[in-house]
């Protein structure tokens, strides 16, 4: 078992830093950072998916700031996600490939939904769930599902 270095503080001031671990190079390396969480969670999300798509495994260290200094969080869950779904053949009258891009539109709109709630990293049985919706669901439905999602996202005012 090969054992990889802490990840060590990112240089300058404290803001929102994602850090992937490189086996390769046997390194830490900033993968994404802003001053806000949302959009370095967001990144992860989708690096994370790249890297496992290039079938690495993901090691991710996630540092913000707290009480004006940096301070290490839990990262989001790096589990491996579900390969992309696949068209439905409940619709036989539409050519194979319409019902392809549909499925592929109808997964885009709930991926991105559910990226507006928070959830940036699925876990194989999210996406198993994702895709039952993409295969039943007709385009207006997975809209509105999405726009209820990024509705529960939006921070409450008040």
């Amino acid at each position: 078992m090969v054992k990889r270095p802490d990840c060590p503080q990112p240089p300058g001031s404290p803001r929102w830093v994602a850090m992937f671990y490189q086996p390769s190079r046997a390194a830490w390396r900033v993968g994404a950072e802003s001053p806000d969480r949302t959009p370095v969670l967001y990144a992860v999300g989708d690096m994370a998916q790249t890297v496992r798509a290039r079938g690495d495994d993901v090691t991710v260290a996630l540092w913000g700031p707290q009480d004006g200094a940096w301070h290490r969080f839990d990262a989001p869950a790096a589990t491996p996600s579900a390969p992309a779904p696949e068209p439905s053949p409940q619709r036989p009258e539409e050519p194979v490939r319409l019902a392809e891009r549909m499925s592929d539109r109808r997964h885009q709109v709930l991926m991105a939904g559910l990226s507006k709630a928070g959830l940036y990293d699925l876990s194989p049985e999210d996406a198993e769930t994702v895709r039952a919706l993409v295969d039943r669901l007709d385009e207006p439905t997975v809209r509105r599902v999405a726009h209820w999602l990024s509705a529960a996202g939006r921070p409450q005012s008040g």
